[in-house]
């Protein structure tokens, strides 16, 4: 599977500006079979009042995705974006398959506190997965990177890849390279990761980096091949060698 991740920082509050930025961006990645933006890529990591920012049960961003990956024939993973659902605003990610169906949607479920988001949005409650090209891949965002028992519920729910869109701060580098590492290692599956503030990067389920980027607005081109998921499961199968039978 070639993967391409649309590394960019968005311009806060840029609305028009920003889908322009997705839409080269996706338009030069057209050749991939599954293109990744960034956390909140339509507005940047967040303007306020975030109500003023919100698309409308998401009717903005659905329609491009849809036009975007009928017109190139391409999966779109399309990072997320805040989303006015009923009154309630999420942080959610909608995802196209080449047809130009809107097959899965996930809102993010951990919300930072050291930002405020628990009091601007509303969480999500379950996790999704979606089949890509025969592939069954799981959705995260950003914090939720900081979670195990949630990669762990993606796990057992047989993905195979993880995306992650995030606008992590490389101020916080060296804990989230770590982390991508171990989610991938103790769920051996491959975690992608796009980032708006840059170091995007692809990790093999055991920890390897198989390609990363700096920072800037740039394409990151990655091929995974799923038999190296397979051959590292055939030599040690985590899911299978657990023993829930431990009191508390």
């Amino acid at each position: 599977m070639k993967i391409a991740i649309a590394q960019f920082k968005s311009k806060l509050g840029a609305v028009d500006e920003n889908f322009s930025t997705a839409e080269k961006l996706i338009s030069a990645a057209q050749n991939s079979d599954v293109i990744l933006l960034p956390e909140l890529w339509s507005t940047g990591y967040y303007p306020t009042p975030v109500e003023n920012f919100a698309d409308a049960d998401g009717r903005r961003t659905k329609q491009f995705l849809r036009e975007l990956a009928r017109n190139f024939s391409v999966n779109i993973i399309g990072g997320s974006v805040i989303v006015n659902d009923c009154g309630k605003i999420f942080n959610r990610c909608y995802v196209a398959d080449r047809r130009g169906e809107i097959v899965a949607v996930y809102d993010k479920t951990h919300l930072f506190s050291f930002a405020d988001e628990e009091k601007i949005f509303t969480a999500g409650d379950k996790i999704s997965t979606v089949e890509l090209d025969g592939v069954t891949c799981g959705l995260a965002i950003c914090y939720d990177l900081r979670f195990p028992e949630f990669f762990r519920k993606l796990a057992l729910a047989g993905t195979e890849i993880i995306f992650v869109p995030a606008a992590w701060s490389l101020k916080r580098l060296t804990p989230r390279q770590i982390l991508t590492k171990a989610r991938a290692i103790e769920n051996q599956v491959f975690v992608v990761f796009a980032n708006s503030s840059g170091k995007s990067e692809v990790i093999n389920p055991r920890g390897e980096i198989v390609t990363e980027v700096d920072a800037g607005e740039k394409l990151l081109f990655a091929e995974i091949n799923l038999s190296e998921r397979v051959e590292v499961i055939a030599t040690m199968n985590l899911l299978a060698d657990r023993n829930l039978n431990v009191d508390a």
